[in-house]
């Protein structure tokens, strides 16, 4: 591995850090190598889920890599740290990815979401990436997987000899599942969510303004108002009080107990 990529921990939650760039070679190597691995796109519904939820934050803690997906979280590495972050949408990874694998020739796999996404995004990278060797999709069912059903696949999977695959089911149901099969599959995990809808143009994305901005949660809201208002009005006031608290324990308070040692 390249190891150009470091972690930081933000209240016990691991963030991998790094340049963008850093962050597609780090997971190009992982999958030229097919290591069986887990990557996480962070977000502040994530980042709300794990500090809530213990042994959810130490599934997080135990990926490999934990990138900074949404600006908030960028934004708090640099509040606290001093850290400059290249913040790491699956947004952009997927295209960018999708790009790297097919200039490699590394099979990739797509795994989640619907019939009738799958078909979607087999017509769009047919056509997107046209050289790109596609090793399989699957659309699981949309209930808990038994314990002989998550082995079946991984060797469904398996069989078709992918390096990376694209995870779809949202958080954090892809997180648990890919913390599952690390250790089954023989390739890199990425939870990508409501990245491949985009990508495929099943849905808009925001504007490069409010991306700089931090608003692209307001975007989707506006998109998808009664599924997300509850998640957002929560998620983002109580990700603001945590990160108030934090700056002034780390940038104030640490630095008074220095002192007076």
């Amino acid at each position: 591995m390249l190891k150009k990529v470091g972690r930081k921990s933000i209240i016990n939650f691991s963030v991998t850090t790094g340049k963008y760039s850093s962050f597609i070679d780090e997971i190009t190597e992982l999958a030229r190598n097919r290591v069986s691995s887990a990557v996480y796109f962070a977000n502040v519904h994530m980042y709300i889920e794990a500090y809530k939820n213990e042994s959810f934050r130490e599934l997080i803690n135990k990926a490999d890599i934990v990138t900074p997906d949404g600006q908030p979280l960028a934004w708090a590495l640099r509040l606290l740290y001093g850290i400059k972050q290249d913040r790491v949408a699956a947004m952009d990874f997927v295209p960018d990815m999708l790009q790297r694998m097919q200039q490699e020739k590394l099979p990739v796999y797509f795994y989640g979401g619907t019939q009738e996404m799958l078909d979607k995004t087999a017509a769009y990278v047919k056509q997107a990436y046209p050289g790109l060797i596609v090793a399989g999709m699957y659309s699981p069912p949309f209930r808990p997987l038994t314990a002989i059903e998550e082995n079946e696949i991984a060797a469904q999977i398996n069989a078709t000899s992918p390096t990376i695959i694209f995870v779809f089911l949202g958080c954090p149901k892809q997180e648990k599942w890919m913390a599952t099969m690390k250790g089954k599959v023989n390739a890199v995990m990425t939870g990508v969510g409501g990245a491949l809808p985009v990508t495929i143009g099943m849905q808009k994305r925001a504007p490069v303004w409010m991306r700089n901005f931090g608003l692209e949660w307001l975007f989707r809201f506006f998109q998808e108002p009664r599924r997300l208002f509850k998640r957002y009005a929560t998620t983002n006031s109580l990700f603001i009080w945590v990160m108030v608290k934090e700056f002034f324990r780390v940038r104030l308070l640490v630095p008074l107990k220095l002192s007076k040692a």
